[in-house]
């Protein structure tokens, strides 16, 4: 009963929980494409975008609007358990791997630039871009089909002293599937203490804990909009060595500066916002009397309960079939991967993408299709996939609406 009250509290934190103001009553399994918003980011959102007054100036106005700043960088340092390095804003996630991954290859040593074939296209385009302009050569390890992740050997064997920088995504948005982002960090470091890395994270932030006290990388890169909060920026941790690197700036401004222009100030309050949900959820699951202790216990919940939704879709409950039922339907990923976040992307021969999430919705149940295209052709081209259906869950879902998209699947399957 505990945790029954439990997840209606959570529910009735969000935004448009099971209703959609455009087609009316539906369950929401396209988390990886935007996160539902939290009731508090929406309301602090409008607020802060009624205020007139600019950062910087000598007034009460401005300086509330720098303290609500310092505030957010804070939030998002023990976010990502860091006491180092600095927060970053940006227009977009994709905009802030962009200029990392640049700024990382065009400052550092010649030399080699890893990354897998598992990674997203922002990723791949940006060290693409910048390896050919910098003259650098760019090896992608090939991620594995079947598990729906990197072989960490296979990718360490290409790391030698030669490496100026690795890149990894720590959680794939087709797959659903994680890395062990200690584990590649370490054996990186270990091989080349020198190469820089930078971690796309933007799949994996709202399903877990981020840890960088003991990751070893120099960049990390969030969308907050996939992480309760709103559209409209992403957010990076970069490390000193990372900061110092050459990079855009204006001229004699302050030195190790990034921003350029003034930053909604909204943007840095509403991830204030998503770090004092993770801080309340923590409350609710643990006795921890440290803000990063609750943190870690409300990673723990969310892992806790999307691994029970993911088990539910897979197997089924009571006299309703789970996806494993049916022989016919292919789990990217397999079905019994410990590193699985929240996400079941699977295919049905015999019924087209397209279809089954055009019949999901007309049930009520939106989820996603992947197309193998520039976004997921990396993943579904070598498993022969034109696409498949994207079903992906948070801890805000519930049992009941699992069984309801199994309910849905059972009768277009029999239609």
């Amino acid at each position: 009963m505990m945790q029954e009250n439990l997840l209606k509290e959570i529910r009735n934190k969000f935004c448009h929980v099971d209703s959609c103001p455009f087609s009316g009553k539906r369950i929401f399994f396209e988390n990886a494409g935007g996160s539902l918003t939290l009731k508090s980011v929406a309301k602090r959102s409008g607020e802060l975008a009624a205020i007139p007054d600019n950062q910087g100036r000598d007034n009460k106005g401005s300086q509330g609007i720098m303290d609500l700043i310092r505030q957010s960088k804070t939030d998002a340092m023990e976010f990502f358990n860091s006491d180092k390095g600095t927060i970053l804003i940006g227009e977009s996630g994709t905009e802030l791997l962009f200029r990392l991954i640049r700024t990382a290859i065009l400052g550092s040593k010649k030399g080699t630039v890893v990354g897998s074939t598992l990674e997203h296209p922002a990723s791949r385009s940006a060290s693409t871009k910048w390896s050919e302009y910098a003259v650098k050569h760019l090896k992608l390890v090939p991620h594995c089909s079947a598990s729906g992740s990197i072989n960490i050997p296979q990718y360490l064997d290409s790391i030698t002293t030669d490496v100026s920088l690795a890149t990894m995504v720590h959680t794939s948005p087709v797959t659903g599937i994680s890395i062990d982002l200690k584990e590649l960090t370490q054996g990186i470091k270990k091989i080349n203490p020198d190469c820089l890395i930078i971690v796309d994270g933007i799949q994996h932030a709202p399903h877990g804990d981020i840890n960088l006290s003991d990751s070893l990388v120099d960049g990390y890169v969030i969308s907050p909009y996939k992480v309760f909060s709103r559209h409209g920026y992403g957010l990076a941790w970069i490390s000193d060595r990372l900061r110092d690197l050459a990079h855009e700036s204006l001229l004699n401004g302050p030195e190790g500066n990034w921003d350029l222009g003034t930053r909604d100030v909204g943007s840095y309050a509403t991830f204030s916002d998503v770090v004092n949900y993770f801080d309340w959820l923590g409350s609710k699951v643990s006795d921890s009397l440290t803000r990063y202790g609750r943190l870690t216990h409300a990673s723990k919940f969310i892992k806790y309960q999307e691994k029970k939704l993911v088990s539910t879709m897979l197997y089924g409950k009571d006299n309703v079939k789970g996806l494993a039922h049916y022989p016919k339907i292919k789990i990217i990923g397999g079905l019994e991967n410990k590193l699985r976040e929240g996400l079941v992307s699977f295919s049905l021969p015999q019924i087209p993408s397209e279809i089954l999430v055009n019949e999901l919705n007309l049930r009520g149940v939106r989820t996603h299709i992947r197309k193998s295209d520039h976004y997921s052709g990396n993943i579904l081209e070598p498993l022969d996939l034109e696409s498949c259906v994207r079903v992906s869950m948070c801890h805000y879902n519930s049992e009941e609406e699992v069984i309801h998209f199994l309910t849905s699947i059972n009768e277009i399957i029999d239609k």
